[in-house]
């Protein structure tokens, strides 16, 4: 995998501000996604059945653990914030690794004759095939986020994939997965299109993360029209038990 390269393919969109893929998850809560958020000081989140994600303000100075334990809740998990410096003691870092972000970059989107919209109805499938893939987080309320598409054998649902965070003219595609009896198909790159062309026909550009040492997804996904913007660190903090001041 190489560097980011910012050379635009012919046809490619020139005008679409990378910027606000800098802090997705704000540009998500406090724009199309902001009927979702919710707010402690500088902190905003979506709600805890929907993403796991949440963010800082980008204007704050000074410490936010202090709202960040106020709007979690002492004992919970959250993601690990690079902006938010090193978490004080009492903190626990359960784990930190490599990501990276990647943009479309000339991505032959197309529709998918065969995909069905996925709806709240198909929860229950849509989160068994989650637990047996682990393509990353996907809660009860996930499916709200964005249009989700599957693929469907006899009646099984065996892949699928949707939109997550929203920053303003963006939409990540998230959820790849595939039932491991069905791999090698190429389920997941007809998805990945499909949810691509949605994102297109609403005039919105698609973005994607993956972790850095999925080095299959990414050759994948590079392989489609993606491109490497940005080299990130997932991770997840515990708020202490009991909190004991900002």
């Amino acid at each position: 995998m190489t560097e980011a390269d910012t050379t635009e393919p012919p046809g490619a969109a020139t005008t679409v501000d990378e910027s606000v893929l800098d802090e997705p998850a704000w540009a998500s809560l406090t724009g199309p996604h902001a009927h979702f958020a919710e707010r402690r000081g500088r902190i905003v989140r979506y709600p805890v059945d929907v993403a796991p994600f949440l963010a800082i303000d980008p204007t704050a100075s000074g410490p936010v653990w202090g709202d960040l334990a106020a709007l979690a809740g002492p004992g919970a998990v959250v993601p690990l914030l690079a902006r938010a410096g090193t978490p004080p003691p009492g903190w626990e870092v359960l784990r930190e690794a490599a990501g990276v972000q990647l943009v479309d970059h000339g991505v032959a989107a197309e529709p998918d004759p065969e995909a069905v919209r996925l709806t709240e109805a198909d929860v229950p499938e849509m989160l068994d095939l989650i637990a047996r893939t682990q393509p990353g987080p996907f809660l009860p309320r996930t499916v709200l986020l964005g249009t989700y598409l599957g693929l469907r054998h006899r009646g099984a649902l065996i892949a699928m994939a949707g939109e997550r965070l929203h920053p303003p003219g963006w939409t990540e595609i998230s959820a790849v997965c595939t039932d491991p009896a069905h791999r090698g198909r190429g389920l997941a790159t007809r998805l990945v299109l499909a949810v691509a062309a949605g994102i297109r026909d609403r005039g919105e550009t698609p973005f994607m993360h993956a972790a850095a040492h999925n080095h299959n997804a990414i050759r994948l996904y590079e392989s489609l029209g993606f491109r490497l913007r940005h080299r990130t660190v997932f991770g997840q903090v515990r708020v202490p038990g009991v909190v004991r001041g900002r």
